[in-house]
C-alpha cells in the first residue's frame, strides 16, 4: 500500500490532497482535538517538571 492509496485514519475514506493525511477539514480537526483532549499518548513515565526546566 502506498501513502496516496491508505486511507484516512479518522474515518477510512479515501485521503483528500488538501486536507491528507486525512479526507476533510473534519477528521483533521478531529484528530487535533484528539491531541488537544489527552487521547494520544506516549509510553512511558510521566515527565518530572523540574527536570523539563533544567534541560530548557
Amino acid at each position: 500500500m502506498t501513502a496516496s492509496t491508505r486511507p484516512c485514519p479518522i474515518c477510512k475514506k479515501p485521503r483528500s490532497a488538501e486536507f491528507s493525511p486525512f479526507c476533510s477539514s473534519r477528521c483533521r480537526d478531529r484528530d487535533l482535538a484528539q491531541w488537544f483532549g489527552d487521547g494520544y499518548a506516549l509510553p512511558g513515565p510521566p515527565a518530572d517538571p523540574e527536570d523539563l526546566a533544567k534541560e530548557g
